[in-house]
This record gives structure tokens, C-alpha cells and sequence, in this order.
């Protein structure tokens, strides 16, 4: 029996980022710089990627997709597409926050630290003996003002990479279709203006 493939993306901050992996194999992994633009280049991205590898859509078994926090726009990109994409292809979409994909492959207990916007960091703290912060969230707080706790730990794996080895360990399992993690409000005002009558 072949070994499953999983692919893992993700636009939830400045980037895109994809990888591809066949059992513990990375067969490919991307990671692209950009401010905007992540929903225009994600297609494009993922499939240079998966015909570089030799890889089909339909070869996939499972998808990985970074859920947050981060750019509310990015997020909602990677989010949709990963469960569009989980719904033609008829296999799992398994969202995976960038907290966890930042501690894979770290020893326990650790903290992990993520650079937010306006001097602001994501941070999450994960237990020893298989407590993977399943009673924690991601947080934010200001730069330089956390809770005592762990020395923060730098990532030991690429965040996509990481995203698809979690989403291969938990194909099997029953999860929720993936969903964003918001951790304030959107900075979009609602319109001041009223809404049009509809005429009957």
C-alpha cells in the first residue's frame, strides 16, 4: 500500500507557503514573500508544485490548512480553498493553527512566539505528556510583556511543512471542518450609510 500524501498550505500571514509530503517525505515545499496577492497566487503555486513533484489532485489523501491567527484576509483565503478543495476531492481538510505548527517537533513544555502587527506577538504555551495546548489558545499581547512561563522556542520545522506531517498524524480522525482563529475584531468599519430599500 502506497504511502498517503498530504499537502499543507498556508496565507495567514505576509506569505504563501505549501508543502507536499508522501509518508514522512517532503516531496516539495514553498515559501513566497508577499504582502497581498496570496488569493491570486495560491492556485498557481500548489499546482507548479504538485505537477513538479509528479503529484495529481486526485493522489491527494489529505489537506492541511494554516487557520490562524494572523491576516484576516490571508486566512479566510487558505480556509476556503482548503475546504473546497477537501470537498471535490472527497478527502479531509484539517485546519491547523500556526501556534501548533510552530511548536511540531519541539520538545515539551515549550513556548512558541509569533511576530503579529503593531508590535504585537501570538504566543501559545504547550504542556509536557501530550498536553499539545489542547486547554490553551493562541494569544495576543504586546511585545516584551508575556506571563512568566517557557523560554520561547524557534520553530524546528517550516510552518507549511509542519501543517501537512500534523495533518497526515490526524487523517483518521474525526475533526470539524476547518475554521478561522480570530483573535480581535476585523479593522473593517461598517458602513455608516443606511442599506438601500428593497422595492417590493
Amino acid at each position: 500500500m502506497p504511502d498517503p500524501v498530504a499537502l499543507g498550505f498556508d496565507t495567514s500571514a505576509a506569505h504563501c507557503a505549501a508543502a507536499l509530503l508522501c509518508g514522512d517525505r517532503v516531496l516539495a515545499s514553498r515559501h513566497e514573500e508577499m504582502a497581498k496577492g496570496q488569493a491570486e497566487r495560491l492556485f498557481p503555486l500548489l499546482e507548479d508544485m504538485l505537477a513538479g513533484a509528479g503529484i495529481g489532485w486526485s493522489d491527494l489523501d489529505v489537506i492541511g490548512v494554516g487557520i490562524g491567527p494572523g491576516n484576516f484576509t490571508g486566512i479566510r483565503v487558505a480556509v476556503a480553498a482548503a475546504r473546497g478543495l477537501a470537498l471535490s476531492l472527497n478527502i479531509p481538510a484539517i485546519g491547523i493553527s500556526v501556534t501548533e505548527a510552530a511548536a511540531f517537533g519541539l520538545p515539551r513544555p515549550c513556548r512558541v512566539v509569533l511576530p503579529s502587527r503593531r508590535d504585537q506577538v501570538i504566543w501559545q504555551d504547550f504542556g509536557a505528556n501530550g498536553d499539545d495546548g489542547a486547554q490553551d489558545r493562541p494569544r495576543q499581547a504586546a511585545a516584551g510583556s508575556l506571563p512568566p512561563g517557557p523560554a520561547p522556542a524557534a520553530p524546528a520545522v517550516p510552518l507549511a511543512e509542519a501543517i501537512a506531517s500534523l495533518a497526515m498524524i490526524r487523517r483518521a480522525e474525526p475533526t470539524p471542518r476547518p475554521a478561522p482563529i480570530y483573535l480581535r475584531p476585523a479593522d473593517a468599519a461598517p458602513p455608516r450609510d443606511p442599506a438601500p430599500v428593497i422595492l417590493p
